[in-house]
């Protein structure tokens, strides 16, 4: 702590802040300090990709939150996993890339009046962001720095998910991130050399020998300080001591969407009754800080395998060792792979503008007792929802504000939600009811097929949905009243402060979160050092 003055403070080194740290400090001329309240990413089964259920339930690595009674899930209460480790959530997610739809970010663009986020001005971002390791197109990027590459681990089963696509009509899709973005696919996953790669190895990393950027783990931040209406800096401890550092420019949040809302309520940024019940002073009234929580519903299909294939022998203590050395030797094998290698984009009915339930389909099945993970002779077929209705909020614990916010993402709350989730469970059956399937699949071990009727279907959707993991929108872009940031960040009615993560977002993507989340980063960063934004550009949709 030598130098206790920086232009610009980051906080959280997450998908956003990794982005932001690498760019800003790009400018020799910009001293940047990145905070981050997590231990560097140093466990060995962050980098390797089939590690992901270690790494996304260890406490060690993982802020272990749990939301409040829902009351649409048979009042439970749903455990929430993100990211309290260098490079964020991006370190222990699932590592599959997509962009979103067209209509996604033209909606933003139409329905809360910022042209500036339609998707034309988006792709360019996402082009130049990534470094794509298939055949180059229009629509991909080679130059960039975060590691793309399509799935590829060899396995019949995978083979027997696109077929079924075909065969049921559902679709099937060469890039769903390129210009056919419905059907099914081998899914794109941020693995370069075998190795997950995240933010922090993407981004942060490659600058941290800079001498004007420094990163300080393991810090606990209390609150930004504001003079006035101008956030002045921040106050955090580390080892033990209290620290206040001041922000010549900038104050830029990147906690994402529970932890950015709570630390501006925490600094009396937020709706002013709410912070008065928490004995925080209020300093600017922002009553939308919090609100418009959003996320992916998730529910999950299981099918006994009929075959016993690779990956339903790696509980077998020889098959896992012999499997990690090949990863540490070559970076192949099944160690390599991220598990969720195939999924899809479909429409449930024809109402829909696009697609609106998401496939994630791995080669196995598994149970989780007691924070252990077995393995079993199945495959999984994930669906989401891609657009709720059902909108939640984040609020501080009165009890003790600094301890974790209160979490209610209200799911299926709108019964448009719960009747949408009845007909994911009805296009995921149909799905492995194909021919494709008739060799490996067994009977419908998860829910199980005794759930047939439609209420039948919706009391065992409440006793069984879970998140996706892509909270989300609780600091939404926009200019009405309960806005909390223009359409570049800036929050308003206080100078010197951003937010820039998925807390953003007017309304949640249909898509996976990070890859979104690196592209808005990026776009913050012209903004923040007054550059011109990328061209746009148009490419069309073959469908």
């Amino acid at each position: 702590m030598k130098n206790r003055d920086y232009d610009f403070i980051i906080i959280g080194a997450g998908s956003a802040g990794c982005v932001l740290a690498n760019e800003l400090s790009a400018d020799a001329s910009c001293k940047v300090l990145i905070l981050e309240a997590g231990p560097m990413d140093r466990s060995l089964f962050i980098h390797m990709p089939a590690g992901v259920y270690r790494v996304f339930r260890d406490p060690a690595l993982n802020w272990n939150y749990f939301t409040a009674n829902e009351d649409g899930l048979c009042d439970r209460t749903i455990y929430t996993p993100r990211g309290r480790v260098v490079g964020g959530s991006s370190s222990i997610n699932s590592m599959v890339y997509m962009r979103g739809h067209r209509l996604d970010y033209d909606g933003w663009a139409e329905e809360f009046n910022l042209p500036e986020w339609s998707f034309n001005n988006c792709l360019p971002y996402f082009i130049a962001g990534e470094h794509y390791q298939g055949d180059a197109t229009e629509w991909r990027g080679k130059t960039g720095r975060l590691g793309v590459k399509q799935a590829n681990y060899p396995d019949p089963l995978y083979d027997a998910f696109l077929a079924a696509g075909e065969q049921s009509g559902q679709g099937r899709s060469d890039d769903l991130n390129g210009a056919n973005p419905e059907g099914l696919s081998r899914l794109d996953c941020t693995v370069m050399n075998g190795k997950r790669c995240s933010a922090a190895t993407a981004h942060l990393k490659p600058a941290l020998s800079r001498p004007n950027l420094t990163l300080i783990h393991s810090a606990d931040i209390q609150q930004i300080l504001l003079n006035g209406n101008k956030a002045q800096g921040v106050v955090f401890t580390h080892r033990g001591e209290r620290i206040t550092i001041n922000a010549g420019r900038e104050v830029i949040l990147c906690g994402g969407a529970i932890n950015s809302p709570k630390l501006l309520m925490l600094s009396g940024i937020g709706p002013e009754n709410d912070l008065k019940g928490c004995n925080i002073k209020p300093r600017i009234h922002l009553p939308g800080v919090g609100q418009n929580l959003q996320d992916h519903a998730k529910i999950r299909l299981q099918f006994e395998s009929k075959k016993r294939l690779p990956f339903h022998s790696i509980n077998n203590p020889f098959n896992k060792l012999k499997a990690g050395i090949n990863w540490m030797l070559t970076g192949s094998g099944m160690a390599a792979s991220n598990i969720w290698e195939a999924g899809g984009l479909i429409r449930s009915n024809s109402d829909v503008t696009h697609s609106n339930l998401q496939y994630h389909f791995g080669p196995l099945g598994f149970t989780i007792s007691n924070g252990k993970i077995k393995v079993e002779q199945a495959f999984s077929l994930n669906v989401d929802q891609m657009r709720p209705k059902s909108t939640g909020e984040i609020k501080l614990n009165p009890s003790d504000p600094y301890k974790s916010p209160m979490i209610n993402f209200r799911y299926m709350n709108d019964p448009y939600d719960l009747n949408e989730m009845v007909e994911a469970v009805y296009m995921a059956r149909d799905l492995v009811s194909q021919q494709a399937f008739d060799e490996f699949r067994g009977a419908e071990m998860k829910p199980g097929d005794q759930f047939k009727s439609e209420e039948e279907i919706k009391d065992m959707l409440r006793a069984n949905i879970e998140t996706a993991y892509h909270p989300s929108c609780t600091c939404r872009m926009g200019y009405d009243d309960d806005a909390v940031t223009d359409s570049e960040f800036r929050v308003h009615g206080i100078e010197g402060l951003r937010v820039v993560d998925a807390s953003v977002m007017p309304r949640i993507v249909s898509a996976n979160l990070n890859a979104p989340i690196q592209m808005m980063a990026a776009r913050a960063a012209d903004f923040i050092l007054g550059r011109p934004q990328l061209d746009p550009v148009n490419l069309e949709y073959s469908t």
